[in-house]
């Protein structure tokens, strides 16, 4: 990347972070997501204030990770489907995991975190309305699995992540997170001992403020962020 590419791009980044950061809360977290961002824009975004990235890849993290091994204080979160047989990759190069979908796999990463003697920050991946192109757990599922959750002592649960179905209105789309609150609310009232629900990670950036006045706490954010500038300067966004 040449100079003044990278100093364009720089500037328009720090430009859009500074532009929605003025609209968070301070209560909200800003989860950059670098799906398919090099890691030199990686780079910029760091210099312009970023420390949470979130991938969807086990593999693009390990190696975007090991090219931004000098950089300080990056909290990496997984925000991408999580297969069961590669749940000890994703311990070992996530901080935090916002796709925990059902109750097999939150019990592999249990065992494996107990082995390895981590303790990952955990959202469960929650399905409000039917929708097959995602996973998660639906509510009915979610309140059954719940003893046994509590139960998986190395992890720590920390709230619920959804994404909504596609083709909603922006008002479904609210309705979407409304419930989700109140979900995490209901599950709270419950007094699990290891289930917290402290966080809600929901909205991306077509619908972040939607869920940030639903009470969001993480808003996972790439396009707005990334996108069209990408285009121009890489092969494969």
């Amino acid at each position: 990347m040449s100079n003044s590419t990278r100093d364009s791009l720089n500037e328009s980044l720090c430009e859009s972070l500074q532009a929605i950061r003025s609209q968070l809360p301070v209560s909200v977290r800003l989860i950059a997501v670098t799906k398919t961002v090099p890691a030199d824009i990686v780079r910029i975004a760091y210099a312009a204030g970023i420390r949470d990235f979130g991938e969807n890849r086990i593999q693009e993290a390990a190696t975007k990770q090991a090219e931004l091994h000098d950089l300080p204080g990056i909290t990496w979160h997984l925000i991408g489907h999580l297969q069961t047989n590669k749940a000890k990759k994703a311990l070992e190069l996530f901080q935090w995991i916002h796709s925990v979908d059902n109750l097999k796999l939150a019990q592999r990463l249990n065992q494996l975190a107990g082995e390895l003697n981590f303790n990952p920050n955990i959202c469960l991946q929650v399905k409000i309305l039917p929708d097959p192109n995602k996973s998660g757990w639906s509510i009915p599922q979610l309140f059954d699995d719940l003893p046994v959750l509590n139960h998986c002592k190395n992890l720590q649960f920390q709230g619920l992540m959804t994404i909504p179905p596609f083709g909603l209105t922006q008002s479904q789309i609210l309705d979407v997170f409304n419930r989700t609150h109140e979900l995490a609310a209901e599950i709270k009232s419950q007094g699990w001992s290891n289930i917290q629900m402290q966080q809600l990670s929901m909205g991306m950036s077509g619908d972040y403020q939607l869920a940030i006045e639903a009470g969001a706490t993480m808003v996972r954010l790439g396009t707005i962020l990334f996108g069209e500038r990408l285009k121009s300067v890489t092969s494969n966004h």
